[in-house]
């Protein structure tokens, strides 16, 4: 960890070094990095440098994104160049650039964040709401680290593997940074990293002031702090928390569903009605070849193809279903979603919110007319044929229409313990250790810890299988 997060240093270095001469400057002390941390500004200036490393391309840019689908019966890896060969194959070992690259940028948004929360500035009496506004850049950095802390261990905990469960390792909950008394952390369970969150996340709800959240959907706000919220209680069955918190996102965001026709054409422009946070991308930050556009489409990448598994669960009239389309060779592409470099990536949409509320009312109470109610609303704003009932799978199938390619069909997968399903035993490469297919429990539902991170961590545990 100690590498991990001098890396995560110099990287706040490369970024704050492009900022005017006003800014904060970068070259913070090693032992004592706050000092030159003064304003309000210079606190934005650190929160801005962890959106930019959420927007590299082995983070929010583009990997962690495809982990998702690529390791599931939605898409495959064609080895056009090489990329996500052994996620998409379930086959890492613990030197696979792909988990160290992601583990990596993730303690580096967390060393930001945790730069922020511990910073001592006294707020100045002669500007009005100084506190607050301070309290509420603090506040937006305790849900990125909550954020970030679920992204880690949905993808390297042990919850999923070998019967596991909340009593399973998790990972390192890391709350300063280059503490001293804590320079090799050690990994909390899953359940453990599960209350760090909510904590977190609570935390951040009492410290920000609604008044500054301003509508900007590039910044945390109020509103995706409850979006977070809802995601992390769907994915551990949390599912008051789950319906409370999506809830307080649908009737207060200000965020509303999309129509049919509205869809497809939403995927091209940023700041979209439905969206709730999306991370910013300019022509300064074109990722070329390593951008989502490039690996899921008909590129000299597109790495990333559909399974026709995929298409076939789309009726003639859902529009969703228009936003694959045969290319060369006759494989199937996503056209519809990151149809350029330098998109935006829209990490909480309405959508998922009201999905998560259908889930989480069946799950309390099969009967709550607000489950078929929300799956329908979903399904008939895409012209799809509503839903007559309401089941899981239902409800996973409609998830698995609307966010596909987003990122979240592995986590369906695996939170409801299913098998890994296997559509297309060609192209899905999969090997479990020799075995056919990949069943529940396997240790491949969950990344290795990095060799590199093993290395420097003397207390660093590996996961099962690695």
């Amino acid at each position: 960890m100690r590498k991990i997060i001098y890396t995560s240093l110099a990287l706040l270095g490369l970024i704050l070094s492009s900022c005017t001469d006003g800014d904060l400057d970068p070259k913070l002390s090693i032992n004592k990095p706050n000092t030159e941390i003064k304003t309000v500004g210079d606190l934005k200036v650190v929160l801005g440098g962890a959106y930019d490393i959420m927007t590299t391309y082995a983070y929010y840019g583009r990997n962690v994104i495809v982990f998702g689908d690529v390791r599931s019966d939605n898409a495959y890896a064609n080895g056009n160049s090489g990329r996500f060969r052994t996620s998409a194959a379930m086959d890492m070992t613990n030197a696979d650039s792909d988990a160290n690259d992601a583990f990596l940028r993730m303690y580096a948004v967390i060393a930001n964040c945790n730069i922020i929360i511990d910073a001592n500035i006294v707020a100045d009496p002669n500007i009005v709401g100084n506190e607050a506004e301070i309290n509420y850049v603090k506040g937006q950095a305790l849900a990125l680290r909550a954020l970030v802390h679920y992204d880690l261990v949905r993808m390297y905990g042990q919850q999923h593997v070998a019967g596991g469960d909340l009593n399973s390792l998790g990972v390192a909950y890391v709350k300063h940074f280059l503490d001293v008394d804590d320079m090799k952390p050690k990994r909390s369970t899953a359940g453990e990293v599960k209350s760090f969150i909510y904590s977190d996340l609570d935390k951040a709800l009492s410290m920000m002031d609604k008044s500054f959240d301003k509508g900007n959907k590039k910044v945390v706000r109020t509103t995706m702090v409850y979006a977070i919220k809802a995601r992390v209680a769907l994915y551990f069955g949390d599912w008051d928390i789950a319906k409370v918190s999506s809830q307080e996102v649908i009737n207060n965001s200000g965020a509303r569903i999309l129509t049919a026709v509205e869809y497809a054409e939403s995927f091209k422009a940023n700041l979209q009605p439905n969206s709730i946070f999306e991370l910013a991308f300019t022509s300064d930050d074109n990722r070329g070849n390593d951008s989502l556009f490039r690996i899921y489409n008909n590129t000299a990448y597109g790495d990333i193809v559909v399974l026709e598994d995929l298409k076939n669960q789309f009726s003639s009239s859902d529009v969703r279903g228009n936003m694959i389309t045969i290319q060369e060779r006759l494989r199937l592409r996503n056209t519809g979603k990151f149809v350029k470099v330098d998109i935006n990536v829209v990490l909480f949409r309405f959508e998922e919110m009201l999905l998560i509320n259908a889930e989480s009312s069946f799950r309390l109470n099969a009967a709550d007319p607000l489950a078929l109610t929300n799956l329908n609303l979903v399904a008939t704003n895409r012209n799809a044929t509503p839903y007559m009932s309401v089941s899981i799978d239902n409800i996973l199938l409609e998830r698995r229409k609307e966010l596909c390619f987003e990122g979240f069909r592995f986590d369906d997968i695996a939170r409801t313990k299913m098998n890994m399903p296997v559509v297309d035993p060609v192209k899905q490469t999969y090997d479990d250790l020799g075995l056919e297919g990949i069943t529940y429990g396997s240790s491949r539902y969950a990344f290795p810890i990095p060799l590199k991170e093993m290395n420097a961590n003397a207390n660093a545990i590996q996961n099962k299988g690695y």
